[in-house]
């Protein structure tokens, strides 16, 4: 099979051709349909998240079709449409999988980083850990909801959900135009940050119901109950501290942050919060695909063939897109 690995030396990746995965006791192989390019695939592309083994096959927005199961496998059947996200595996007997709390298990394995993802013709999951997909979504416009959207669902979760009433996004990617919509449904005032310069991006926000968009230098018109950071810049840290109200909250979604410059304890004063996200829980994506039944979402993607996979990376890493990219069988 065709599949695009991670060369992390020059920072992009090399097609290669390599055997179907091998299928452990509860895997399913997919047919991979749709791929959704995230920005934790650059982290693991920059070894900005440590290598785990070498030619690692990138991709954790997985949409495919079951064509074949392991001897235990019988969760679904043979052709059946299944989302693959980013947690691919964990433990059952450490404390955090003993709380619940599967997201920070001790001993995870994550598609596309400890065991080969989507950027490939076909694809190895343990089904535990695969979800059944909306069928009111095509393959490419659901593949984001697989990470952009689960992870966007956590943070906006972490951060109160609904009950905030300003609401302030920074960094409008894949992952802030489906949390932009979730909280526009839901009566929420969303403030958007962007690059500076990016009045693409900010006019984009605006579309989706954002009550504002500007710059990450720029002040909002009113101060903010919430901030979710979905750029992976440390700076904006204190930045989105500096425009909370005192007992509010400011989550970084991302796995991966540049380093946050020291500030001035007078921004946590007041009972703010600051939090981060770490990975998801399945509970979280049950969760998130039954809100989406009664508040949908429209994911904007941009297509691209597997082959030129190399170059949904660049429209990624340089945000030249609206929403989300996506790689197609």
């Amino acid at each position: 099979m065709l599949a695009m690995t991670a060369d992390t030396g020059a920072h992009r990746l090399v097609p290669q051709r390599k055997p179907l995965p091998a299928l452990g006791a509860q895997d399913v192989l997919v047919r991979v349909l749709a791929c959704g390019v995230c920005r934790t695939d650059l982290h693991v592309l920059d070894a900005e998240l440590p290598p785990r083994r070498p030619d690692v096959v990138p991709g954790h927005e997985v949409v495919g079709e079951v064509v074949a199961a392991g001897p235990r496998a019988s969760r679904f059947r043979m052709g059946a449409r299944v989302g693959i996200p980013w947690l691919g595996h964990t433990c059952g007997h450490c404390e955090y999988c003993r709380m619940a709390r599967e997201n920070l298990c001790d001993a995870p394995a994550f598609t596309g980083y400890d065991r080969d993802g989507g950027y490939a013709e076909y694809c190895a999951a343990d089904e535990r850990f695969c979800f059944a997909l909306p069928a009111s979504y095509d393959d490419a416009h659901a593949a984001p909801l697989l990470c952009a959207g689960l992870i966007g669902f956590r943070s906006w979760r972490i951060a109160g959900g609904a009950a905030p009433r300003r609401l302030g996004i920074w960094g409008f990617g894949a992952a802030a135009h489906i949390v932009c919509q979730l909280a526009v449904a839901h009566g929420q005032q969303v403030h958007a940050f962007t690059r500076t310069g990016d009045a693409t991006g900010q006019s984009f926000a605006r579309q989706l119901g954002a009550v504002w968009a500007g710059a990450s230098d720029e002040q909002p018109p009113v101060a903010l109950d919430a901030s979710l950071i979905f750029a992976p810049a440390g700076a904006l840290v204190p930045a989105a501290l500096a425009v909370t109200r005192k007992g509010g909250v400011v989550v970084c979604g991302g796995i991966h942050m540049s380093p946050i410059p020291a500030f001035e304890y007078s921004l946590l004063w007041g009972e703010r919060e600051l939090k981060s996200v770490a990975n998801l829980t399945r509970d979280d994506g049950e969760a998130f695909f039954r809100l989406l039944e009664k508040t949908p979402v429209h994911t904007h993607v941009q297509t691209f063939a597997l082959a030129d996979a190399n170059a949904a990376v660049a429209a990624v890493r340089h945000g030249t897109l609206q929403g989300a990219a996506v790689l197609v069988a």
